[in-house]
Formats: C-alpha cells, sequence, structure tokens
C-alpha cells in the first residue's frame, strides 16, 4: 500500500455517519466529523439567549449525531475512550480541516445533487493525492463526480459501508472509469488490513452487488408468500437457518433495516432499470408500502412485521397479517421437510432436506431459491466480473452461510438446471457458457487457490492470502495431529501447531482437557509454540455445565472435584510451558473459555471479543483459575512487600466477577483487566489465526522463557470483611439476593486469601485450592442447581 491514512474527514453525522466515524476513530485512526450548521434555533437555545452565530448552536447538529453514536446499542465504539479520537466540526466553519486528511467520506442524505454540492466545496480544501469517497447505497458514483478535475475523479469512488459499520463486514468499493487503479488497490488493503472488512469491488450500477441480489430476494420471497397462500412465520422458518440464513431471516431482517429504508432501496433499482420485467421484479408489495404510510416500519418505530405487546402472560410478539393489517399471535411453521432440516448434521443436508422435499414448505424454498439463482447468474458480468465477488457480498453483507453460486454448487447445477428447465425457466447465457465447457461446478478447489468459473469462459484461480487460514482445509489436507472427541491439533507450519476446541458451542469438558494436557506434553517435546483457537461460531462458552450439574445431582463429588482440578492444573500447565502459548479468542469468551485465555502466554484477541467471568450466574464462582488469574492481573506490577494498599485493587475485581461483567470488545477487555496491555488485537477475523500465529513465532525468535513463580500477597481477613460487608450493605438495600450474597462472600474469601493476615504471601496453589473448595461447595447448594438447570434449559441466568 503506497497511501498512508492516519486521519479521516467524514461529512455527515447521521446514524451512518457518526457511526462509520465510531469504527475508524475505533481502529486508532484520528476524525473529523463535520455536519450541517441549523438553520434555526431549538426552544431551548432560545430560552438561553443563544443566537445561530453561537458555537454552541452551528455544531448542534453533529454534536447530537456523535452522542448519539455514544449511546448505540449495540454499541458502536469498540470503547467509550475512542470518542476522543473524533473532533467534530460544521461545513461552513471548519471544512478547512479536510486539507490535513489522507482520506474524505461523503456520508449526507441519499440525493445526487446534494452530494454533488457538497463535493464542489470539497475539492476546493482537498490536497491533490486525497481519496475521496462517497458512502450510498446505489446513487451513481460516476454522475456524483461529474464537474469535479480530472485529478479528483481519479482519486474518488464509492465506499459502501454495512449497517451497523462496527459489526457488518461487507464493504463494497465502487471505483468509476476514472478511477485510479492503484487509488483501488491502497483503498481495499487499507480497508481489509486496517477497519477489517470483507472487501469486494463492484461495478457503478443500481445498488451494486449486495443490495441487488438480496432485494431481488426479499422480493420474490415476499412475492411468493402473497402468491400462495404463506404466511409470515412459513416464509421466516424456511429462510432462516434451515437454508443457512440469519436467525433474523426475512421479516425479522427487514424489521431490523427499516422497512422504510428497504422500500427506497427497491424503489431505487425499479427507477434505475430499463426491462419491464426487471422493474416488476422491483415493485413493492402495496402492504408493505401502507406500513410505511403507517409509520410501521420496524424496530426503530417500535412495530414492524412484528410487534412486542405486553399480555398477561408477560412480553408477546405479535405478527402483522398483511391480508388484514391487523396484529395477530404467531402460529409456528410446521412442515416435515422443515423437521428434517432442523434435525441434518450438516448445512447441506439442511438445504438438501428443504429445496428436494416434497411439501409447501419445500415448494416455497425451490421457487425463490430458483428464482434468486436465475437472477444473480443473468446479472453477471453487468453488476461484478467476478462470481466470487458475488458470494462473498452476499456472505458478508446479508449473513448468508453460502453464497448463490456456492448454493448452486452444492445442490448441483447440471440437476438444478434441468429441473428449472422442466418448469420452462429461461437460463441465463453464464449458466449455459459453464455448462457447454463441460463444467459441472462454478467453484474448483486447489490448495490455497480458489478457482471459479468467469464471464470469459474460463476458469481462474488467484492465491487466497496467506493471511487466511483456514482449519477445515487444514484438516483436508492432512494436517490434524492428534484429536478426540472434543478437541483437535493442527500443524499450522513453521513449527507452530494449533488446538481447536470442537465441542457442541466448544464447552470445555473432560475431552477438551484431555487433549489441552495432551498438547502441551507434544508441543514441549516437538514444537516452537501453540496457539488455542477455533473458527466455530464463538471462542467457548464455559466449562460442561451439563456434565457439572449431572455430577453434583449423582453426589459424584469425587469425580467433580477431579474435573475442577483438572482443568486447574492444565491451566498451570499451559501457563507454565516452555513454549509460548498464544490464545486466539473472539466472540463469546466466557467462564472458562476465558481461564483457558488468562492461562496463555499473550492473548491476540479479534476486535469483537466479548470476555468475561460468568459463573455467578449459575450459583458458582470461577473455579477453573479465574479468580485467581484476574487478582493476579489486578495486582500486577505491585512489589510482595512494598506496602502498597492493595483493597481498592481487590475490590475491583471482586465486583467484576460478583456482577459477572462481560467485555463488549478486546478493547474493553483490556479496560476490564481480561486482556494485558501486551496482548494484540486483530481487527479482521479472517486474519486472527496468522496474527496469533505470527505472535508465537516472535515469542519463540526472542527467546521465550515462562513467567517466574511469585508468592501473591493478600487482603486477608480485614480485606475479606470489607468485601463481606459490602455484600451485605447490597442485598439489606435490595439489590442482591441472599444466595447472591452467599456467592459474593465465598468469592471474598478467595480474592482475601481465607483466614490469614493482611499482607501474607500465598502461592498459586493455595488459592486455586480455594477457589476449588469454594466452587464444590456453593455447587452443593440447591438454589446453585437451580440456577444451573434454569440456565441450561432457558439461557439466561435465574436471580433466585
Amino acid at each position: 500500500m503506497t497511501t498512508t491514512i492516519n486521519r479521516v474527514a467524514v461529512l455527515g453525522s447521521g446514524v451512518m455517519g457518526a457511526a462509520i466515524a465510531a469504527h475508524l476513530a475505533g481502529v486508532g485512526l484520528e476524525v473529523e466529523l463535520l455536519d450541517m450548521v441549523p438553520s434555526s434555533l431549538t426552544e431551548a437555545e432560545k430560552a438561553k439567549g443563544l443566537t445561530l452565530s453561537d458555537p454552541e448552536v452551528r455544531l448542534r447538529i453533529v454534536r447530537t449525531g456523535l452522542e448519539r453514536a455514544l449511546k448505540a446499542r449495540p454499541a458502536a465504539f469498540y470503547t467509550q475512550r475512542a470518542a476522543d479520537r473524533i473532533r467534530i466540526g460544521n461545513f461552513e466553519d471548519h471544512l478547512d480541516r479536510i486539507a490535513d486528511c489522507q482520506w474524505i467520506i461523503e456520508v449526507i442524505v441519499e440525493n445526487l445533487e446534494a452530494k454533488r454540492a457538497l463535493l464542489k466545496h470539497v475539492e476546493a480544501y482537498r490536497r491533490p493525492g486525497t481519496v475521496v469517497s462517497s458512502n450510498t447505497s446505489g446513487v451513481s458514483i460516476t454522475k456524483m463526480a461529474e464537474g469535479r478535475s480530472e485529478e479528483f475523479q481519479a482519486h474518488f469512488l464509492g465506499t459502501h459501508f454495512f449497517n451497523p459499520p462496527r459489526y457488518m463486514k461487507l464493504l463494497e468499493i465502487i471505483p468509476t472509469a476514472k478511477t485510479r487503479p492503484d487509488v483501488v488497490e491502497d483503498m481495499c488493503q487499507f480497508a481489509t488490513r486496517v477497519l477489517g472488512k470483507g472487501v469486494v469491488v463492484a461495478k457503478d450500477t443500481p445498488n451494486f452487488i449486495a443490495n441487488r441480489i438480496g432485494t431481488y430476494g426479499l422480493l420474490a420471497t415476499v412475492q411468493a408468500m402473497l402468491e400462495d397462500g404463506y404466511t409470515v412465520e412459513d416464509v421466516d422458518a424456511v429462510f432462516g437457518p434451515a437454508m443457512g440464513r440469519p436467525e433474523s431471516a426475512v421479516f425479522r431482517t427487514l424489521d431490523l433495516v427499516g422497512i422504510d429504508t428497504f422500500v427506497h432501496v427497491a424503489h431505487n433499482v425499479r427507477d434505475s432499470v430499463s426491462t419491464p420485467e426487471e422493474k416488476a421484479a422491483f415493485e413493492v408489495p402495496p402492504f408493505i408500502l401502507e406500513m410505511v404510510k403507517r409509520g410501521w416500519i420496524g424496530e426503530k418505530a417500535g412495530q414492524g412485521i412484528y410487534k412486542r405487546v405486553k399480555s398477561e402472560a408477560g412480553r408477546e410478539i405479535l405478527t402483522l397479517d398483511p391480508s388484514t393489517m391487523e396484529y395477530r399471535p404467531r402460529k409456528k411453521a410446521e412442515y416435515p421437510s422443515l423437521t428434517q432440516a432442523k434435525y441434518a448434521t450438516s448445512l447441506g443436508d439442511k438445504i438438501r432436506a428443504l429445496l428436494f422435499g416434497k411439501d409447501r414448505a419445500s415448494a416455497l424454498a425451490w421457487k425463490v431459491t430458483k428464482k434468486t439463482l436465475l437472477y444473480t447468474a443473468s446479472k453477471i458480468p453487468e453488476i461484478a466480473d467476478d462470481i466470487l465477488a458475488v458470494d462473498r457480498a452476499m456472505k458478508w453483507g446479508f449473513n448468508w452461510e453460502l453464497g448463490p453460486f456456492e448454493l448452486w454448487d452444492l445442490i448441483g447445477v447440471r440437476e438444478a438446471v434441468e429441473r428449472m428447465r422442466a418448469e420452462g425457466e429461461a437460463i441465463p447465457p453464464l449458466v449455459e457458457d459453464l455448462l457447454a465447457q463441460g463444467l459441472d461446478s462454478w467453484y474448483h478447489k486447489e490448495p490455497g487457490q480458489v478457482g471459479r468459473f468467469m464471464p470469459d469462459k474460463e476458469v481462474r484461480y488467484t492465491e487466497e492470502p496467506k493471511e487466511w487460514i483456514h482449519l477445515p482445509r487444514l484438516r483436508e489436507e492432512g494436517k490434524v495431529v492428534m484429536e478426540n472427541s472434543g478437541a483437535a491439533l493442527y500443524d499450522l507450519g513453521d513449527g507452530v501447531a494449533c488446538l481447536e476446541f470442537r465441542s457442541p458451542h466448544n464447552a470445555i469438558g473432560p475431552d477438551v482437557v484431555e487433549m489441552m494436557f495432551k498438547a502441551a506434553e507434544e508441543v514441549s517435546k516437538n514444537w516452537r509454540g501453540l496457539v488455542i483457537g477455533n473458527q466455530a461460531k464463538n471462542f467457548s462458552v464455559g466449562a460442561n455445565l451439563f456434565l457439572i450439574l449431572m455430577g453434583v445431582q449423582e453426589e459424584e463429588w469425587d469425580e467433580v472435584e477431579m474435573a475442577v482440578s483438572q482443568f486447574q492444573q492444565v491451566g498451570m500447565r499451559l501457563k507454565y510451558l516452555d513454549k509460548p502459548v498464544v490464545a486466539a479468542p473472539f466472540a463469546m469468551t466466557l467462564g472458562g473459555g476465558a481461564e483457558v485465555c488468562f492461562a496463555a502466554s499473550r492473548v491476540q484477541a479479534s476486535a469483537e471479543t466479548y470476555m468475561g467471568l460468568v459463573e455467578t450466574g449459575v450459583g458458582v464462582i470461577p473455579g477453573g483459575g479465574g479468580t485467581k488469574e484476574l487478582l493476579l492481573r489486578a495486582i500486577e506490577g505491585v512489589p510482595e512487600k512494598s506496602g502498597v494498599d492493595l483493597q481498592p485493587l481487590v475490590n475491583r475485581t471482586f465486583e467484576t466477577i460478583a456482577m459477572a461483567k462481560v467485555s463488549t470488545s478486546a478493547a474493553e477487555a483490556k479496560e476490564m483487566g481480561f486482556l494485558r496491555a501486551g496482548d494484540g488485537i486483530s481487527v479482521n477475523p479472517d486474519t486472527l489465526l496468522y496474527d496469533a500465529k505470527r505472535k508465537v513465532l516472535q515469542l519463540a525468535e526472542n527467546g521465550y522463557r515462562p513467567p517466574v513463580r511469585r508468592k501473591i500477597p493478600v487482603v486477608g481477613e480485614p480485606g475479606y470483611a470489607v468485601m463481606a460487608v459490602g455484600a451485605y450493605t447490597l442485598r439489606m438495600g435490595g439489590y442482591i439476593s441472599e444466595h447472591d450474597e452467599k456467592i459474593a462472600k465465598k468469592l471474598a474469601w478467595v480474592l482475601a486469601g481465607g483466614s490469614v493476615p493482611a499482607g501474607t504471601l500465598v502461592s498459586e496453589q493455595y488459592l486455586l485450592d480455594l477457589e476449588r473448595e469454594a466452587f464444590l461447595s456453593l455447587a452443593g447448594e440447591p438454589k446453585t442447581q437451580e440456577r444451573m438447570a434454569y440456565m441450561l434449559k432457558h439461557n439466561k441466568p435465574l436471580r433466585n
């Protein structure tokens, strides 16, 4: 990459503009966030005697946008401190600041003339060579740049972020015919490496790639529902996880996106395409237009297709009946093919069960899938020159598990085409070209390469980035060193091994612990270091709660204690291993999952890591070394006999564990003490294992030595009394239950070091013994067992 980007100007502080600014600041960039000057005073401003010339008034719009982003849920910022990197301003007083920026991104209203007017002002202050882009979901990038200088247009392109920018992986980059290729390449690299995005290059066509295909598919689904008499619940049951789509399926997705936004996107395509057939395909059904008219535009309005209400049974979700425009109780969709898909063991089996079944759910699945596949193939090369870009856009922008062409390969191209022809469908030229070449699939595998059929009728191979490590592919290549039912050890190359959890939900049970011991032994003898990571939905949700509850209820206390002790000891084995161990957590990293990370030499965490010790929610305290390790992190750097008052540090640890606090990002995990200053953060999840492997190699090359065992100063009985009084006060105030207080006091006993004088030096094993005793004692409590059972059944904590 030739361009260095450190400072970015974001022009527009609406929902998208402020959220983009939050993400840019979150990855370490300095941001100038600018917006319009208000044209009139609010009543509050009038009461203060302010005028339109007062800075407080002139910055009102942009300040409101930033404040909205700071309060957004889910959080727009990785950590609130990142907002310190954003400086606010307005277009009239501060547009000259863009001269110091290396990237200027326009994020104002979706109106061509408004965008062109602002870009004209931008050109007056922008320095030559500065990249300028527009965040738009469908306005023509080429038309926006008309009238600007050749040099400006050479550095101008579209950058379409998906909402919310922090969480949505897709970024569509849309060059014009005049955009320099090196500018496109630089922005692709920057967006991938710094912003952590999955980038696809799209053509400057209506709604680009993801919204073009996604909106077509949504409208085709709604139309099929209306034509064939399906319910909203039927549609969401079919086009959810059973078809490799997100839990939000079709109508919940519309509610989240906003019905009004969906209508705008659909009409943008309708008004931009030329053929009557395609215009008709993007016509929005009358009931949806009526919803917009009534203000029933989804989650942001409190009701859309779905509506939450209070009833005698508690909170209830009602469903809109499009035929009556009235809400009714939800109806469960029940079809044999859906049941078969539910119990299928692979995504392919799920999809085939639905598409090739013989009931109404299968008919709906096939009808919509057929239309979507045919439409997508017909739009190549109009919207993109590469089917890979289309598949990635749909996976990264709409959270599909398979893109359209991958889905076609799964069900069989020739078989699907034969069925389509029998049903009277016209087959797009691209598909006919594929079959004419004697090929049966769009994709072709080679180690480290991705081959796919291109519009020029050739199969083209490109190397995948070396930073993308795929564990399933390593398995196919025979890189598994050893495995059992719960975990596997892989060869990542360069003398680095990777321990992958593969139990249900990556829960840590005896089989996982066994493999951790074996991996430690193997790595100590034969490898340079170890990565602990996987590529499941979550890193680990913690210990296997079901096994613990079963053991406790059957009073198999020796076995339960042995399981807890084994987990503690494998943590110590990893911590003091003579080779570096780097954990690579992501998403939910809870309880035992966090404890595994605490045992590692270093952590390389995904930016989206939600880490915490949540054991109090099921009535126990962390028993796998988590209590001990979080205490060590709190007092790290304090000499053994320094005389420093440890109580405030211990109190903070007590509060963190007792309240089961969980970070909302890796950056916040550092602030909370779960991660250390030397731990790394990977913004792009695709490179997480590679980054962790590189950290292992760096540690090994620098002559890694395990930490020195040390004695730990504790606050003793006086410190315990302080924490116990705090718990008692909370109970008396009605903030916690009697059982919560009991748990808190057990936790305080461990953190204080038990019945010893303040300042006593204890060993790690001493604290582990206290941890284990407290865990077992609480596990024997009936109320704790109630909490465990409730969590297993309802997946949420019980406060009894």
